[in-house]
């Protein structure tokens, strides 16, 4: 999960789901996060489904390159 830009809320978090099954969509997540989660830690950023989750050797998320594919795709 990274921060994205938001004009409403100034960050906002947005997931990357690494799904086993194909029939999963975003509003699945959104749902599965409502009952979970306060109302400021919806993941109003959005979700994105990806391969694999870039990772360190040892083994930290590299929430950095999430960012910059974001940045790159998105503006």
């Amino acid at each position: 999960m990274i921060g994205v830009k938001n004009e409403r809320l100034g960050e906002a978090p947005r997931a990357y789901v690494v799904s086993k099954e194909e029939a999963l969509c975003e509003k699945d997540i959104q749902e599965f996060m409502k009952d979970k989660v306060s109302a400021h830690k919806q993941l109003a950023g959005g979700v994105e489904f990806i391969d694999a989750i870039p990772k360190s050797a040892s083994g930290k998320i590299l929430r950095r390159v999430l960012s910059e594919q974001y940045k790159n795709n998105f503006h």
